[in-house]
Protein backbone atom coordinates (compact mmCIF):
# COMPACT_ATOMS: atom_id res chain seq x y z
CA UNK A 1 0.00 0.00 0.00
CA UNK A 2 1.51 3.31 -1.13
CA UNK A 3 1.11 6.46 0.94
CA UNK A 4 1.66 9.78 -0.83
CA UNK A 5 2.15 12.92 1.22
CA UNK A 6 0.36 16.04 0.01
CA UNK A 7 3.13 18.21 1.46
CA UNK A 8 6.23 16.36 0.39
CA UNK A 9 9.01 15.90 2.93
CA UNK A 10 9.56 19.50 4.07
CA UNK A 11 7.09 19.48 6.97
CA UNK A 12 8.32 16.42 8.83
CA UNK A 13 11.94 17.28 8.04
CA UNK A 14 11.70 20.78 9.53
CA UNK A 15 8.80 20.56 11.98
CA UNK A 16 9.27 17.15 13.63
CA UNK A 17 12.60 15.60 12.73
CA UNK A 18 14.42 18.90 12.98
CA UNK A 19 12.49 20.34 15.92
CA UNK A 20 14.18 21.85 18.94
CA UNK A 21 12.12 20.23 21.71
CA UNK A 22 12.23 21.51 25.27
CA UNK A 23 9.71 19.65 27.42
CA UNK A 24 6.91 18.03 25.39
CA UNK A 25 5.73 19.03 21.91
CA UNK A 26 2.76 17.61 20.00
CA UNK A 27 2.10 17.82 16.26
CA UNK A 28 -1.36 17.23 14.82
CA UNK A 29 -1.32 14.71 11.95
CA UNK A 30 -5.00 14.98 11.06
CA UNK A 31 -8.03 12.88 12.04
CA UNK A 32 -7.03 11.90 15.62
CA UNK A 33 -3.32 11.36 14.97
CA UNK A 34 -0.43 12.91 16.88
CA UNK A 35 3.34 12.83 16.91
CA UNK A 36 4.61 13.55 20.43
CA UNK A 37 8.26 14.25 21.21
CA UNK A 38 10.40 15.07 24.20
CA UNK A 39 14.19 15.54 24.13
CA UNK A 40 14.45 11.78 24.76
CA UNK A 41 11.35 10.13 23.34
CA UNK A 42 9.10 9.98 20.25
CA UNK A 43 5.68 8.31 20.21
CA UNK A 44 2.78 8.35 17.77
CA UNK A 45 -0.91 8.04 18.67
CA UNK A 46 -3.55 6.97 16.13
CA UNK A 47 -1.44 7.85 13.06
CA UNK A 48 -3.43 7.61 9.84
CA UNK A 49 -1.99 8.63 6.49
CA UNK A 50 -4.39 7.11 3.97
CA UNK A 51 -5.27 9.11 0.87
CA UNK A 52 -8.00 6.66 -0.13
CA UNK A 53 -11.67 6.60 0.71
CA UNK A 54 -12.38 4.22 3.56
CA UNK A 55 -15.85 3.51 2.22
CA UNK A 56 -17.79 4.65 -0.79
CA UNK A 57 -19.63 7.37 1.14
CA UNK A 58 -16.76 9.15 2.91
CA UNK A 59 -13.70 11.00 1.65
CA UNK A 60 -10.75 12.52 3.50
CA UNK A 61 -10.66 16.31 3.78
CA UNK A 62 -7.37 17.10 5.58
CA UNK A 63 -4.04 16.71 3.80
CA UNK A 64 -1.64 13.85 4.42
CA UNK A 65 1.30 15.78 5.93
CA UNK A 66 3.96 13.04 5.89
CA UNK A 67 4.83 9.50 4.92
CA UNK A 68 5.62 7.30 7.93
CA UNK A 69 8.97 6.09 6.59
CA UNK A 70 10.26 9.66 6.80
CA UNK A 71 10.13 9.76 10.61
CA UNK A 72 13.63 9.72 12.09
CA UNK A 73 12.50 8.29 15.44
CA UNK A 74 9.61 6.35 16.97
CA UNK A 75 9.83 4.55 20.30
CA UNK A 76 6.20 3.32 20.31
CA UNK A 77 2.84 3.64 18.59
CA UNK A 78 -0.43 3.69 20.55
CA UNK A 79 -3.85 3.13 18.93
CA UNK A 80 -7.19 3.65 20.65
CA UNK A 81 -9.48 1.32 18.69
CA UNK A 82 -10.00 -0.90 15.67
CA UNK A 83 -11.34 1.60 13.12
CA UNK A 84 -9.04 1.99 10.15
CA UNK A 85 -8.54 5.74 10.68
CA UNK A 86 -7.05 4.92 14.09
CA UNK A 87 -5.40 1.55 13.50
CA UNK A 88 -4.04 0.93 9.99
CA UNK A 89 -0.87 -1.17 9.57
CA UNK A 90 0.41 0.69 6.45
CA UNK A 91 0.42 3.90 8.52
CA UNK A 92 2.26 2.64 11.59
CA UNK A 93 4.25 -0.26 10.11
CA UNK A 94 7.15 1.87 8.83
CA UNK A 95 7.28 3.68 12.19
CA UNK A 96 8.12 0.35 13.84
CA UNK A 97 11.31 0.11 11.79
CA UNK A 98 12.89 2.14 14.59
CA UNK A 99 12.38 -0.82 16.93
CA UNK A 100 9.27 0.15 18.91
CA UNK A 101 5.99 -1.74 19.24
CA UNK A 102 2.39 -0.93 18.41
CA UNK A 103 0.08 -0.94 21.43
CA UNK A 104 -3.63 -1.48 20.81
CA UNK A 105 -6.71 -3.37 22.05
CA UNK A 106 -7.01 -7.03 21.03
CA UNK A 107 -9.82 -6.26 18.57
CA UNK A 108 -7.40 -4.21 16.46
CA UNK A 109 -5.26 -7.26 15.73
CA UNK A 110 -8.31 -9.45 15.21
CA UNK A 111 -10.01 -7.11 12.72
CA UNK A 112 -7.00 -6.13 10.60
CA UNK A 113 -4.29 -7.92 8.67
CA UNK A 114 -1.16 -7.52 10.80
CA UNK A 115 0.76 -10.33 9.16
CA UNK A 116 3.57 -7.97 8.17
CA UNK A 117 4.07 -6.83 11.78
CA UNK A 118 6.30 -9.23 13.70
CA UNK A 119 4.72 -10.75 16.80
CA UNK A 120 7.09 -9.18 19.30
CA UNK A 121 6.12 -5.71 18.03
CA UNK A 122 2.41 -6.32 18.70
CA UNK A 123 1.36 -5.42 22.23
CA UNK A 124 -2.23 -5.98 23.38
CA UNK A 125 -3.34 -3.33 25.87
CA UNK A 126 -6.05 -3.43 28.51
CA UNK A 127 -7.36 -0.76 30.87
CA UNK A 128 -5.08 -0.57 33.89
CA UNK A 129 -1.87 -1.22 31.96
CA UNK A 130 1.03 1.23 32.11
CA UNK A 131 4.13 1.50 29.92
CA UNK A 132 7.37 3.40 30.46
CA UNK A 133 8.61 4.75 27.13
CA UNK A 134 11.68 6.88 27.61
CA UNK A 135 10.76 9.80 29.85
CA UNK A 136 7.03 9.26 29.25
CA UNK A 137 4.67 6.99 31.17
CA UNK A 138 1.61 5.94 29.18
CA UNK A 139 -1.40 4.66 31.14
CA UNK A 140 -4.19 2.70 29.46
CA UNK A 141 -7.67 3.50 30.70
CA UNK A 142 -11.23 2.58 29.77
CA UNK A 143 -13.70 4.50 27.63
CA UNK A 144 -17.01 4.15 25.78
CA UNK A 145 -17.15 4.11 22.01
CA UNK A 146 -20.47 2.60 20.86
CA UNK A 147 -19.22 2.37 17.27
CA UNK A 148 -16.05 0.34 17.97
CA UNK A 149 -15.52 -3.31 18.83
CA UNK A 150 -12.82 -2.46 21.36
CA UNK A 151 -11.66 0.95 22.57
CA UNK A 152 -9.34 2.44 25.19
CA UNK A 153 -8.03 5.86 26.17
CA UNK A 154 -4.48 6.92 27.00
CA UNK A 155 -2.99 9.19 29.65
CA UNK A 156 0.59 10.33 29.05
CA UNK A 157 2.56 11.58 32.02
CA UNK A 158 5.75 13.64 31.87
CA UNK A 159 7.44 15.81 34.46
CA UNK A 160 6.10 18.82 32.51
CA UNK A 161 2.47 17.74 32.67
CA UNK A 162 -0.23 15.28 31.63
CA UNK A 163 -1.93 14.59 28.28
CA UNK A 164 -5.19 12.71 27.72
CA UNK A 165 -6.04 11.15 24.35
CA UNK A 166 -9.66 10.05 24.17
CA UNK A 167 -9.84 8.51 20.70
CA UNK A 168 -13.51 8.49 19.67
CA UNK A 169 -14.78 7.74 23.18
CA UNK A 170 -17.80 9.52 24.63
CA UNK A 171 -18.73 10.58 28.17
CA UNK A 172 -18.68 7.70 30.64
CA UNK A 173 -17.88 6.86 34.25
CA UNK A 174 -14.30 6.04 33.26
CA UNK A 175 -13.78 9.72 32.42
CA UNK A 176 -14.68 10.75 35.96
CA UNK A 177 -12.28 8.16 37.32
CA UNK A 178 -9.51 9.49 35.08
CA UNK A 179 -10.27 13.06 36.15
CA UNK A 180 -9.97 12.04 39.79
CA UNK A 181 -6.76 10.06 39.22
CA UNK A 182 -4.86 12.53 37.02
CA UNK A 183 -4.43 16.28 36.66
CA UNK A 184 -5.05 16.59 32.91
CA UNK A 185 -3.37 19.62 31.34
CA UNK A 186 -4.15 18.92 27.65
CA UNK A 187 -6.89 16.63 26.41
CA UNK A 188 -7.93 15.52 22.92
CA UNK A 189 -11.51 14.45 22.22
CA UNK A 190 -13.22 13.64 18.93
CA UNK A 191 -15.86 16.17 17.94
CA UNK A 192 -18.51 15.58 15.32
CA UNK A 193 -22.14 15.74 14.42
CA UNK A 194 -24.72 13.91 12.36
CA UNK A 195 -24.11 13.52 8.66
CA UNK A 196 -25.73 12.17 5.52
CA UNK A 197 -24.09 8.90 4.58
CA UNK A 198 -24.95 6.09 2.21
CA UNK A 199 -25.57 2.69 3.81
CA UNK A 200 -26.59 -0.30 1.67
CA UNK A 201 -27.72 1.96 -1.15
CA UNK A 202 -29.80 4.23 1.09
CA UNK A 203 -28.90 7.72 2.33
CA UNK A 204 -29.42 8.09 6.06
CA UNK A 205 -28.35 10.35 8.87
CA UNK A 206 -25.88 8.96 11.38
CA UNK A 207 -24.34 10.48 14.49
CA UNK A 208 -20.61 10.05 15.02
CA UNK A 209 -18.29 11.27 17.79
CA UNK A 210 -19.14 13.77 20.55
CA UNK A 211 -21.50 16.63 19.85
CA UNK A 212 -20.90 20.02 21.52
CA UNK A 213 -22.72 19.16 24.76
CA UNK A 214 -21.06 15.75 25.03
CA UNK A 215 -17.57 17.07 24.51
CA UNK A 216 -18.08 19.71 27.20
CA UNK A 217 -19.52 17.05 29.53
CA UNK A 218 -16.47 14.88 28.85
CA UNK A 219 -14.06 17.77 29.42
CA UNK A 220 -15.64 18.48 32.81
CA UNK A 221 -15.57 14.84 33.86
CA UNK A 222 -11.89 14.68 32.92
CA UNK A 223 -11.22 18.20 34.26
CA UNK A 224 -9.31 19.15 31.12
CA UNK A 225 -7.62 22.55 31.27
CA UNK A 226 -6.81 22.81 27.53
CA UNK A 227 -9.29 21.04 25.27
CA UNK A 228 -8.18 20.11 21.75
CA UNK A 229 -11.13 19.01 19.58
CA UNK A 230 -10.12 16.65 16.79
CA UNK A 231 -11.77 14.66 14.00
CA UNK A 232 -14.26 17.45 13.24
CA UNK A 233 -12.93 18.01 9.71
CA UNK A 234 -12.10 14.38 8.93
CA UNK A 235 -14.99 13.41 6.68
CA UNK A 236 -16.50 15.30 3.78
CA UNK A 237 -19.96 14.09 4.78
CA UNK A 238 -19.65 14.68 8.54
CA UNK A 239 -18.27 17.99 9.78
CA UNK A 240 -18.67 20.13 12.89
CA UNK A 241 -17.99 23.75 13.78
CA UNK A 242 -15.37 23.90 16.53
CA UNK A 243 -16.26 27.54 17.07
CA UNK A 244 -19.53 26.42 18.66
CA UNK A 245 -17.69 24.81 21.55
CA UNK A 246 -16.81 28.09 23.25
CA UNK A 247 -20.49 28.97 23.58
CA UNK A 248 -21.35 25.47 24.81
CA UNK A 249 -18.64 25.66 27.50
CA UNK A 250 -19.50 29.15 28.79
CA UNK A 251 -21.22 28.11 32.03
CA UNK A 252 -18.89 25.21 32.90
CA UNK A 253 -15.65 25.09 34.85
CA UNK A 254 -13.83 23.12 32.16
CA UNK A 255 -12.24 23.46 29.72
CA UNK A 256 -10.33 26.63 30.60
CA UNK A 257 -8.99 26.94 27.03
CA UNK A 258 -10.17 25.52 23.70
CA UNK A 259 -7.47 25.26 21.04
CA UNK A 260 -8.70 24.83 17.46
CA UNK A 261 -5.93 23.06 15.57
CA UNK A 262 -5.27 22.35 11.91
CA UNK A 263 -3.08 19.66 10.37
CA UNK A 264 0.59 20.44 10.93
CA UNK A 265 0.06 22.64 14.00
CA UNK A 266 2.32 22.23 17.01
CA UNK A 267 1.32 22.42 20.66
CA UNK A 268 3.64 22.70 23.64
CA UNK A 269 2.55 21.01 26.83
CA UNK A 270 4.11 23.65 29.05
CA UNK A 271 2.38 26.66 27.54
CA UNK A 272 -0.94 27.38 25.81
CA UNK A 273 -0.99 28.45 22.19
CA UNK A 274 -0.81 26.97 18.71
CA UNK A 275 2.36 27.17 16.64
CA UNK A 276 1.52 26.79 12.92
CA UNK A 277 4.11 25.35 10.55
CA UNK A 278 6.56 27.88 9.18
CA UNK A 279 6.58 28.73 5.51
CA UNK A 280 9.77 27.55 3.86
CA UNK A 281 11.15 28.91 0.61
CA UNK A 282 12.55 26.47 -1.90
CA UNK A 283 16.18 25.74 -1.24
Amino acid sequence: MTIDSDWGEWWIREEINGADVDGVSLWFLGVAGWAIRTPETAVYIDPYFSTERDREYVARIPPVPMEPQWADACDAVFCTHDHRDHFWPPSFGPLLDHGGSVHAPAECYENHDVSEIVDDQQTVVEPGDSYAVGDLTIHVRDGRDPDADGSVTYVLEHEEGTIFHGGDNRPCEAFREIGAEFDVDVGMLSYGTSGRIRMDGEVERRKLYNDAQEIVEAANALEIDRLVPEHSRRWRSIQADTGALSAAATTFEYPRIIEEIEVGDRLRLGQPGIVPPAYLEDE
